[in-house]
């Protein structure tokens, strides 16, 4: 009985040994991956920390109303004008017209 039980023992911490290998393997990857990963971040360049609060939100929030509503009048004028002069004109224009565009539309008072 108790060679038995030595037997059953032994097949237990051979599988625990197994388990606790594999474990360990897997972390030391993971560990690797991490590694790599770090060195490579270190060398790319940091992307510019965007403005955060309030007046940021809203002068994003404008200038993606103004950029809609510009590339809306853009689509049409494409759509319904076949000539490509007038297309080319539409789009300068209303490249050269934004700025006047955002200081009417979110003029400050």
């Amino acid at each position: 009985m108790s060679k038995e039980r030595a037997r059953r023992r032994a097949e237990r911490e051979q599988e625990a040994a197994a388990r606790a290998a594999a474990r360990a393997a897997e972390v030391e990857r993971r560990e690797r991956r991490e590694a790599r990963r770090r060195a490579i971040a270190a060398r790319l360049p940091k992307p510019p920390k965007r403005p955060t609060g309030v007046l940021a939100q809203r002068r994003r929030r404008q200038n993606g109303a103004l950029l809609a509503g510009l590339l809306a009048l853009n689509v049409l004028v494409w759509i319904f004008l076949r000539d490509w002069d007038v297309r080319l004109a539409a789009f300068v224009v209303s490249v050269l017209a934004a700025p006047v565009a955002h200081t009417m539309l979110f003029r400050r008072t």
